[in-house]
C-alpha cells in the first residue's frame, strides 16, 4: 500500500447528503480560522452547482473552500486523484498555519485520505468494455463465485463497482479481498465527527432540497451541460433530468424519482460510514438549531485548531 501522509492538522466532518454539513462546517471554520476541503465526489465538478447541491455563495464567502467546482465534467475522477488533490490542499492550508476541515459524504474519498490506497492495477479499457457489456446479474454471480467476501460488501446495484472488483481479479489473478486487508486499519485514528439526522428529518430535507433545485434552474443547467465523463455521469439526478428534457418523464415524476434515489443514496452512506470509519457521532435532530451543532462541534475542533 502507498504510504499515507500524516494528517496532523485535519478534522473530519462527515455525514449523509442533505444533513447540513456544508453550512455547519463553514460556520465552524469561520469561528476557528480554518479552511474547508470538500470530499464530495460530485461537487468537485464544474458546471453542476445546482444538481450537486454545492454550497451557496453566502456559505462559500465565509471561509476559503477547496475542491469544489474545480474539475471539468469531462474528466474522470477516482479516489486516488482525489487523495492527491486533497493532500495538496491540506498541506497548503497547514503551511499557512491553519486547520483543514475535510467535509463530505463520499466514503471512498474520505477513506483514501485516512487509510491510503491499496496497490491496485490501472484500468484496462478493453477488459472494462468486455465486462461492462455483461448484465449486472451475471457480473454479481461471477464475483460471488470468486470472492464471496467482497461480493457481500460491494454495492451490488452499482455496476461500475462490481466491474472494478472483477477487473482486479482478472488482472492480478488474485481475489480482491486479500488486497484490501491493508485498508482495515487507518495509519492514524482520524479526528472528527459523523453527523446525521433521524430518518424522517433527513428525508424531509432531501425532499425540500430536490424541489429547490428545480426552482433554482436545474433543468436549464443540465440542458447546457454537454458531454460528461463516466464518473460525472453518475451524479444523482442527472439521468432523470435528461429523461425529463427528452420528454420521457414529467416534471413531477422527475422530482419524485430524484428524491427516491437520493434517499437510497443517503441510506447507503449511513450504512457505509457506520461500518467503515469510526468517528464520534452527533444526531442533529436532537439539537434545537444549527447554532447548537456549531457550538458542539467547535468544542471538538478547537484543540486541533490551536495545536
Amino acid at each position: 500500500m502507498e504510504a499515507v501522509k500524516p494528517l496532523k492538522r485535519v478534522f473530519f466532518i462527515a455525514g449523509p447528503t442533505a444533513s447540513g454539513k456544508s453550512e455547519i462546517a463553514a460556520e465552524v471554520a469561520a469561528r476557528c480560522d480554518a479552511e474547508v476541503v470538500s470530499a464530495d465526489a460530485f461537487q468537485i465538478y464544474r458546471g453542476m452547482p445546482i444538481l450537486t447541491a454545492q454550497p451557496d455563495e453566502a456559505t462559500l464567502r465565509k471561509v476559503p473552500h477547496h475542491l469544489i467546482n474545480c474539475v471539468p465534467v469531462t474528466e474522470q475522477m477516482n479516489a486516488e486523484k482525489f487523495r492527491k488533490l486533497a493532500e495538496t490542499a491540506i498541506a497548503d492550508i497547514n503551511a499557512r498555519g491553519k486547520l483543514a476541515l475535510v467535509v463530505g459524504g463520499s466514503g471512498l474519498y474520505l477513506k483514501a485520505l485516512t487509510h491510503g490506497l491499496a496497490p491496485l492495477p490501472a484500468v484496462d479499457p478493453e477488459l472494462r468494455s468486455e465486462l461492462t457489456a455483461l448484465p449486472l446479474d451475471e457480473l454479481n454471480s461471477r464475483l460471488a463465485q470468486v470472492d464471496p467476501q467482497i461480493a457481500t460488501k460491494v454495492d451490488q446495484k452499482n455496476k461500475r463497482r462490481v466491474v472494478r472488483a472483477l477487473e482486479i481479479l482478472v488482472q492480478t489473478k488474485e481475489a480482491p479481498s486479500p488486497q484490501r486487508r491493508d485498508w482495515e486499519q487507518p495509519s492514524s485514528q482520524p479526528n472528527g465527527v459523523f453527523i446525521f439526522r433521524d430518518r424522517a428529518d433527513l428525508y424531509a430535507r432531501i425532499g425540500r432540497r430536490v424541489e429547490g433545485m428545480f426552482r433554482e434552474g436545474v433543468k436549464e443547467e443540465v440542458a447546457g451541460l454537454g458531454p460528461v465523463s463516466e464518473t460525472a455521469d453518475k451524479t444523482l439526478g442527472l439521468n432523470e433530468v435528461r429523461q425529463m428534457l427528452e420528454g420521457k418523464l414529467s416534471s413531477s415524476d422527475c422530482i419524485a424519482q430524484i428524491q427516491q434515489a437520493t434517499r437510497r443514496y443517503a441510506k447507503r452512506q449511513l450504512t457505509w460510514f457506520r461500518r467503515q470509519i469510526t468517528l464520534e457521532t452527533l444526531n442533529l435532530s436532537l439539537l434545537k438549531d444549527q447554532a447548537a451543532a456549531v457550538e458542539w462541534i467547535l468544542q471538538k475542533v478547537l484543540p486541533f485548531a490551536r495545536s
